[in-house]
């Protein structure tokens, strides 16, 4: 008996180790790369921005005035207002944008409607087409330099996206954090290799070519995950670009930080047991090592999930250890501990202590204990569907 439960802890502790190891060497990565921003390549082709928008009046307009004057002569700005009730799309028509409006009863999603604003745009179809979600504000510049790194590589290029916690709450500071390590850091540390990322849902750049073929009309709850694991199997896995910033605010109604992280956290763990297995096995059987990295970084679940299992096999580990003369499981256990512990205190050294105080940081236990029931959800009722999160003006 004895030796069975230590059999399955070591199995265990094995398996957790993976994404541990993939987390620890991006942050090491992330943390020596270096701050000089890289020049653009190529000129600017001619580019289109289409904003999917739901029920988004109260924001859309802050959206397209970021957006309307990195426009140049050529370039197209279309909003598809999906399945809207309010204003949404008088709101574009008065920013000047193109407006298209889609109404159907049972294809609801954000993927419905990018695949309706492609078909939209392809009477005059540009150089590439860059994804804006309705509630994020585009930085200076980032149009440019995303159509620019994507016709040059032509492959997809993901901008940085960042979330900020609106007002002091120390749990949305926490959740703003975890967000720099899963959209900054992790990325950043696999760009300095040059190897691919995942697609966050906004500020994403497509060539036309390959944007204009894939498979975009669905529900999928993450289907911005789903489209570039979709293209890494086909040889066009996505690019990091640290040097264009888009970025929104988390809500700060409960019931829509709740909504997100809900839809987000579902998403990646049903994307992890159907995508990762195949999409590694195809890197091995090929020999591609832009698949093989793919696979790796789906494989790390939210940095909360996995600080959960580690803590509690690790905990059972040591139990076992302080019975019994079992000791391999304990000092894999201590691998596992210390290597998650030197990830995230290396990524809040170099990127989270404008965030977080180290007092703020020890916090993260409340934080990572509050979401246990999100995760037991993901058990007995997972979110398959894809749903609006709640904005703050609703």
């Amino acid at each position: 008996m004895i030796f069975m439960v230590a059999m399955l802890l070591t199995i265990l502790l094995a398996i957790i180790l993976i994404p541990i190891v993939v987390l620890l060497f991006q942050c090491l990565l992330a943390a020596a790369a270096s701050p000089l921003a890289r020049p653009a390549a190529g000129p600017r082709p001619r580019l289109a921005v289409l904003v999917p928008a739901h029920n988004e009046e109260g924001g859309l307009a802050a959206t397209l005035a970021s957006l309307m004057p990195q426009l140049l002569p050529g370039d197209r700005l279309l909003v598809v207002a999906d399945n809207c009730s309010d204003d949404t799309a008088g709101v574009a028509r008065r920013a000047g944008a193109e407006v298209r409006e889609r109404q159907h009863a049972t294809e609801r999603g954000k993927g419905y409607a990018l695949d309706f604003g492609v078909r939209a745009l392809a009477d005059a179809p540009p150089d590439v087409l860059l994804i804006v979600d309705a509630d994020c504000l585009v930085a200076d510049g980032a149009l440019t330099r995303l159509a620019q790194d994507c016709a040059a590589a032509q492959r997809p290029v993901q901008a940085l996206y960042l979330m900020y916690a609106p007002g002091g709450n120390l749990m949305k500071k926490i959740a703003e954090f975890a967000w720099v390590v899963k959209n900054q850091v992790r990325p950043l540390g696999f760009h300095a290799l040059g190897l691919p990322c995942q697609l966050m849902g906004t500020g994403m750049a497509f060539p036309w070519t390959i944007i204009s073929k894939a498979e975009l009309a669905n529900g999928h709850i993450v289907e911005d995950m789903k489209l570039g694991l979709d293209l890494a199997l086909v040889g066009r896995a996505p690019l990091f670009c640290p040097q264009a910033l888009v970025s929104s605010t988390f809500p700060t109604s409960d019931s829509g930080t709740e909504s997100q992280r809900t839809r987000w956290e579902h998403g990646h763990l049903s994307m992890i047991a159907a995508e990762a297995p195949r999409l590694l096995w195809r890197g091995i059987t090929r020999g591609s090592l832009q698949s093989i990295a793919m696979a790796l970084d789906l494989s790390v679940p939210p940095v909360a999930l996995l600080c959960l299992l580690t803590i509690g096999v690790s905990g059972a580990a040591m139990l076992l250890a302080l019975f019994t003369t079992a000791y391999t499981p304990f000092w894999l256990a201590l691998l596992a501990l210390g290597g998650l512990g030197a990830a995230v205190l290396l990524a809040w050294a170099r990127f989270g202590r404008a965030i977080l105080s180290g007092r703020d940081l020890l916090s993260a236990v409340g934080y990572i204990l509050r979401k246990i029931p999100l995760y037991l959800r993901f058990l007995v009722n997972r979110q398959v569907e894809w749903v609006r999160s709640k904005r703050d003006n609703e």
